[in-house]
């Protein structure tokens, strides 16, 4: 069975399609600056369950999808639309305006105003999350700039939000008795916190030749990035920042912690350093992704997130 990404990769070569491959699509504003375009989809049962969070969290989590790929192409985001198929059972309850006020929240922070959206009556709660960003004119931060001997940075730890979710499905529920490190770690997976101002501190700084955000997974995300660039990589499991509680399985495969991938040239490493990044392996001119432990390198397949490949 053909991948998600399979899929819009075979959509991209059938219908030559230009701007489609980063996080966001970037596209000519003026002679200064560039628009970028971005779309998340979020359908109840599939990307969150209403049983597990709540109204204000899932509208922060809305609009942080989408601001997490701007943050990782460097943008600083100007504006969203917000679509809205909504059950008749919530519709008959204050359950849309806790999900505005959560998704106010998190916009007033990023200085981002809602222009407009659509709101339809849905079987299921289906959200569409559509965000336009500007990044100075050519110099968005892409996929496809990765060079051998590059080394390879995150903004944060992994595996949280997969703990996360883990803990949700066991029975875990947002609650401030709960002890603090499963309390971070559902927060983690209900209420993300967009790299944003770290990504633009990378664009402004010219540090990353290449950034994506760790949407799928670090397998799948990182197989992104040297896809794009033409290039291998080497990640050392020792150095990954792993939030507590969680696998390496969770770390590398997990998804959904939104932290920033990122690759510097050699001599700008201390640069990375101060931004708070964690340097976690190299690019490299091999064609294939390996992952070192205990000494031992072992071949590292995507195995992130994917819609149509869930057991």
């Amino acid at each position: 069975m053909r991948s998600e990404f399979d899929f819009i990769n075979y959509i991209k070569e059938r219908h030559k399609l230009k701007v489609v491959g980063d996080d966001c699509s970037v596209v000519p504003k003026d002679s200064l600056s560039d628009h970028l375009f971005t779309v998340d989809l979020l359908i109840e049962n599939i990307d969150f369950r209403l049983d597990w969070t709540t109204p204000a969290m899932l509208g922060h989590k809305a609009l942080a999808v989408s601001l997490s790929d701007i943050a990782a192409m460097g943008g600083t985001p100007k504006y969203a639309l917000l679509s809205i198929g909504v059950p008749d059972s919530l519709w008959k309850t204050p359950f849309l305006d806790e999900f505005y006020e959560g998704w106010h929240s998190l916009a007033r922070e990023f200085g981002v105003e809602l222009i407009g959206g659509d709101i339809s009556k849905a079987s299921e709660l289906v959200i569409d999350s559509f965000v336009i960003g500007e990044v100075p004119k050519g110099k968005a931060l892409l996929r496809s700039g990765a060079k051998s001997g590059d080394i390879l940075f995150v903004t944060g730890e992994l595996g949280g939000s997969s703990l996360g979710l883990l803990l949700l499905e066991n029975g875990t529920r947002p609650d401030p008795e709960v002890e603090e490190i499963l309390q971070n770690a559902v927060l983690r997976q209900l209420k993300p916190q967009p790299q944003v101002a770290i990504g633009i501190l990378l664009l402004e700084n010219k540090l990353a030749t290449s950034a994506i955000d760790l949407s799928d997974g670090i397998s799948s995300d990182l197989a992104h990035v040297c896809k794009a660039s033409g290039v291998g990589a080497a990640i050392d499991a020792s150095k990954l920042p792993i939030t507590k509680g969680a696998t390496l399985e969770m770390a590398l495969d997990g998804g959904e912690d939104f932290e920033i991938l990122f690759t510097v040239s050699p001599e700008r490493r201390s640069n990375a350093f101060a931004l708070g990044a964690v340097e976690i392996g190299e690019i490299t001119s091999e064609s294939n992704i390996t992952l070192l432990i205990d000494g031992e390198p072992r071949p590292l397949t995507p195995k992130g997130f994917d819609h149509f490949k869930r057991a």
